[in-house]
């Protein structure tokens, strides 16, 4: 998309709309966003993200587009490659022209809002797009930081497939890599009936745990009945994690099944490429992409020919099999149940918004103003034969492998209104969502909820069911409980292990100490335990070999059954060897390993960079919380990076709301660091202390209050 300027009709439309929106900014920089119309309201809401942050906003485009090359360099002409081929741009385009007038509307705000926001901010010069187009929202249907899906195919698979010219014989570089690190990102998402809260109302918690700064905080009004407040993905039109007057949504990703690779048996015949189906041979779709990519100024272009078959791209080869994946990343569907469920009224109208099946990538908990708690796990399910494995690759050269359709959710896993009165999901197994009251295993397809226990969710079920007369309040500690629940399997191990080194064994030596204050430890993490410190760095060191042990023995299971065993079958040197590692590290970076956690475990932001930079000479602040795989509610993601010693967070907790339903709204809400991008912003890292903290503030719902916590009231275009 080459630079263009803005015609006098255009700029006269953006004009017009920008005096319909009204935003409003409140005392944490918060926009409130007013309009006469639901398209004034995006209007208004793309134009204030990009006051916020338009490098993100633009990126998520570039990077949708399968553009990312052009801007980071050729090191991402594979990822561009990828995208190219599961999302294309031009039945995005075919879906915006035949979308319903009013999915056209609000497309048209999308690019308007955007376009405005670049023709009076002439000094911000893009990375790459100089302009939006109408269609882009149809490219990027789910909100979901994990959107897009390719089963367990990559980017490296793919690299190694279309690098050299295709063959059919088989090479040992394109196996599959079967040790993948334990996902530790994720949500929490919790729901609260009136038959467990003090008021009689129903509560939702919403926590999704992403990217610090994936997802800023905004409240959406119309005249056109939409009055929306949550967390909005940058560049997206609608409120993906929020609530309205009357209903509220909470999406935590899902495992459920909703893509699927096939082994395509393929023969070349006189420079042609065929597969074949059902005793047939079909010739194979070719379709030629171009990558641009630039680096240190220099443009280049690199050609691929790519192969297509009826279930979608070929993306792999594994033992001399070529594997073409099935999967729906993007649905026109998707964009209209997004946007309507953020106008559901109650639970009827929000079930119709899930019968659209557009939902690609997630589960939804839900709460309302009528006391209905409920959950949905996963919502576009393909229908398949139940006598095939489909966690691995299946048959293409057969119709019985094709899908049979997509289930109605009424097949689906789901809780409404359980007699327990809490519902909970934490990207954990469905069948723990209302503890005993959980629908049952035996009841559903394998492929429908193959979702392992983790030890967040074994966490949400002790700690839910403790309570009786939940407020906002109580709610809020309940999802800030430090338990690190892995702990209570991995340490009793340890000290078994080492209860049996002999007392003039140099290890008996050096690990007493530690050993002790790991046995005395409550298994809470905070910022002045040292136990913590201990716990997070050895448990870093154990995580390769608890996903070998299980695998090695046919246990490849959940995070939390590999965990049990690792632990009930490990060496002692197994487990111990790996603290005495962890107690030398932290002397040889620190001087002492009585380090207290919040020491070494900070919360910084002293950039705007995407891509984040962290300085231990730069000021931070001391952090409490620890990664989910450990099972901390609250989660948070750090790592030490190439120039820190310390470790600095980067995913976790970000937008947490909890809201309660009534005759009126109440909720209070937290965002990680702050509203704004922009470093010389006061709201760039102002609520970072209440983060540290865990202290909400009161989200401002209705226009009176919105206007007396008011910071600054304009029209886009003003200054």
């Amino acid at each position: 998309i080459l630079a263009q300027s803005f015609t006098k009709e255009e700029i006269a439309r953006y004009e017009t709309q920008a005096k319909q929106v009204t935003v409003i900014r409140d005392t944490w920089g918060i926009p409130h966003i007013y309009g006469k119309t639901d398209a004034d309201a995006v209007f208004g809401l793309l134009y204030a993200q990009c006051e916020d942050d338009f490098k993100r906003v633009e990126m998520n485009y570039i990077e949708k587009l399968g553009r990312m090359a052009e801007v980071t360099g050729p090191q991402n002409i594979y990822e561009d490659l990828l995208i190219r081929m599961i999302i294309d741009a031009g039945e995005a385009q075919k879906d915006y022209d035949n979308a319903p007038e009013w999915l056209k509307k609000l497309c048209m705000a999308f690019a308007d809002g955007i376009n405005y926001y670049l023709y009076t901010h002439p000094e911000k010069k893009p990375a790459l797009l100089n302009r939006f187009e109408p269609w882009f929202p149809l490219l990027w249907t789910d909100g979901s930081i994990g959107a897009i899906s390719t089963a367990d195919l990559t980017a490296e698979e793919l690299k190694n497939f279309y690098s050299t010219a295709p063959s059919v014989s088989s090479t040992n570089s394109n196996e599959k890599v079967t040790d993948k690190e334990e996902i530790t990102t994720g949500s929490n998402g919790f729901a609260f009936s009136p038959m467990i809260t003090e008021s009689g109302n129903a509560i939702l918690y919403i926590n999704p745990h992403v990217t610090f700064y994936f997802r800023p905080e905004v409240h959406m009004v119309s005249e056109e009945g939409l009055n929306a407040y949550g967390a909005v993905t940058w560049g997206q039109f609608f409120i993906y994690q929020g609530f309205n007057e009357y209903c509220g949504w909470m999406h935590t990703s899902s495992q459920v099944d909703a893509a699927d690779t096939y082994i395509e048996k393929v023969v070349q015949k006189e420079g042609q490429w065929y597969y074949q189906y059902d005793g047939k041979e079909q010739a194979l779709l070719t379709k030629e992409i171009a990558i641009h990519s630039e680096n240190k100024g220099i443009k280049d272009t690199t050609h691929f020919n790519t192969f297509f078959t009826d279930h979608g791209p070929i993306m792999a080869k594994r033992n001399g099999q070529w594997l073409s994946l099935k999967a729906d990343n993007r649905l026109m569907n998707g964009l209209i149940q997004c946007w309507q469920r953020t106008k559901a009224t109650g639970l009827e109208e929000f079930k119709r918004t899930l019968d659209l099946k557009g939902n690609i990538s997630n589960n939804t908990v839900y709460a309302d103003a009528a006391g209905n708690i409920a959950y949905w796990h996963g919502n576009r399910i393909p229908e398949r034969d139940p006598s095939y494995d489909w966690t691995k690759a299946v048959d293409g050269s057969t119709s019985k492998t094709e899908w049979k359709g997509y289930h109605e959710v009424s097949e689906s896993v789901f809780s409404i209104n359980p007699p327990n009165g809490w519902l909970q999901n934490c990207n954990s197994t469905p069948f723990t969502v209302a503890g005993d009251y959980s629908p049952k295993k035996e009841n559903y397809p394998v492929y429908m909820a193959p979702d392992g226990e983790n030890f967040r969710g074994i966490n949400a079920v002790r700690v839910l069911g403790g309570e009786k007369d939940y407020t906002l309040d109580k709610v809020i500690k309940a999802g800030y409980d430090k338990r690190l629940a892995a702990f209570e399997v991995l340490v009793p191990a340890l000290v078994k292990a080492f209860e049996q080194v002999q007392k003039n064994d140099s290890l008996y030596t050096l690990l007493r100490e530690p050993v002790a204050v790991l046995k005395q430890w409550d298994y809470r993490s905070g910022e002045a335990s040292v136990a913590t410190t201990l716990a997070v760095e050895w448990g870093q060191r154990l995580l390769p070999a608890i996903r070998k042990t299980g695998a090695d023995a046919g246990k490849n299971t959940d995070f939390v059954a590999l965990t049990q065993y690792f632990a009930g079958h490990s060496s002692g040197e197994a487990l111990l060897i790996p603290l005495y590692e962890t107690t030398r590290d932290l002397k040889k970076n620190f001087g002492d390993w009585q380090i207290p956690w919040g020491e070494i475990n900070r919360f910084q932001r002293i950039s705007s960079d995407i891509n984040y930079t962290f300085d231990d000479s730069k000021p931070s602040i001391p952090i409490g919380f620890a990664s989910s795989t450990w099972g901390m509610l609250p989660a948070y993601i750090s790592r030490p990076f190439p120039n820190t010693k310390k470790r600095y967070g980067e995913h976790g907790n970000s937008f947490v709301c909890a809201v309660e339903f009534g005759k009126k709204v109440k909720a209070k809400s937290l965002l990680a660091g702050g509203q704004s991008g922009d470093e010389n912003s006061k709201h760039f890292f102002d609520q970072a202390q209440m983060y540290r903290e865990g202290q909400f503030k009161d989200v401002l719902f209705y226009r009176e209050d919105v206007l007396k916590n008011a910071e600054k009231i304009y029209h886009p275009g003003e200054r």
